[in-house]
């Protein structure tokens, strides 16, 4: 993915390896003093920084709009589930705003305005609601490997505003069966109406000051995958071993997909899943072959 679109990318996480081993400069044409004038120090330059996300393509413009932009995490497994979310919930899209929150810190839209350039001059870049995919390979480094680009969707069936505050409420109620505590039906509801506004991740993952307190204490935000959310698991049999795949959810625009790269790559087949909680979702698959060993 650096070799094919490196050039368009406005962040990479592993900027080291990008260079040692792909040969790639993320750097290229920017002097090391600019980028320290930008809060950018040497050390940083050719590291990696552990952040969320793994890549992030730079933003363009149609008309007053931003568009593009979309940010790519890779999640590998020697076993047949998706690893694990570690710092965020995966949803359809993000803002680098949000990003900052999940990071701790602003280093990825840092790094992101200084390759945008004039298109990072404004609150509504950081703003801008980001497309978010992930590269998920199953059962690495055997005959049952699978990779797939996976659209959000397919793990954001449930809107995380809903997710957030529903969580919180299975928290009360086993904490409430353990202590055998019982409120009433009324109270319950009154509990409930407060916790639905408990929505914003960005304030949930920040880090909270509380008086007479000598840490600040936060939420690390962590999610595991359900079977149903995984397109590598048994539900999913048309997801072939040994194949790389591109999952998006179904629309009038990837019904023009479907038409358009088979033209350009022959070897490419077209076929739905059914999410089980989340409706159509149109797969291009690519077997195994000469053209796919090196990926697999």
């Amino acid at each position: 993915m650096i070799r094919k679109c490196g050039n368009d990318l406005a962040y990479i996480d592993n900027r080291r390896d990008a260079k040692q081993k792909y040969g790639f400069d993320f750097w290229r044409n920017l002097s090391a003093d600019r980028l320290k004038t930008q809060g950018i120090e040497k050390r940083l330059l050719y590291s990696e920084s552990q952040q969320f996300p793994d890549f992030l393509f730079k933003v363009r413009k149609h008309g007053e709009k931003y568009i593009g932009g979309s940010l790519i995490e890779l999640k590998d497994s020697k076993n047949g589930s998706v690893a694990s979310f570690n710092s965020t919930i995966p949803t359809k899209h993000k803002s680098l705003e949000e990003i900052d929150v999940i990071n701790s810190n602003n280093l990825v839209s840092r790094i992101a305005a200084i390759k945008d350039g004039t298109l990072a001059t404004n609150d509504r870049y950081f703003k801008f609601e980001r497309r978010c995919f992930y590269l998920v390979r199953t059962r690495k480094e055997s005959k049952k490997v699978k990779v797939s680009i996976v659209d959000g969707s397919f793990f954001e069936t449930v809107p995380k505003e809903h997710l957030f505050y529903q969580m919180f409420l299975n928290v009360l109620r086993t904490h409430m069966e353990k202590k055998k505590i019982e409120f009433s039906k009324e109270t319950l509801e009154k509990v409930e109406e407060a916790l639905s506004h408990i929505t914003d991740q960005t304030i949930i993952a920040s880090s909270q000051i509380i008086e007479g307190a000598s840490v600040r204490p936060r939420l690390r935000i962590m999610a595991e995958v359900h079977p149903e959310g995984n397109p590598h698991s048994k539900l999913y049999p048309e997801i072939a071993e040994e194949s790389f795949n591109l999952i998006l959810q179904s629309s009038p625009q990837i019904k023009k997909l479907e038409k358009e790269l088979p033209a350009q790559i022959p070897e490419i087949e077209v076929f739905s899943i059914s999410h089980k909680r989340n409706g159509k979702h149109t797969v291009f698959q690519f077997r195994r072959g000469t053209r796919l060993s090196k990926f697999l």
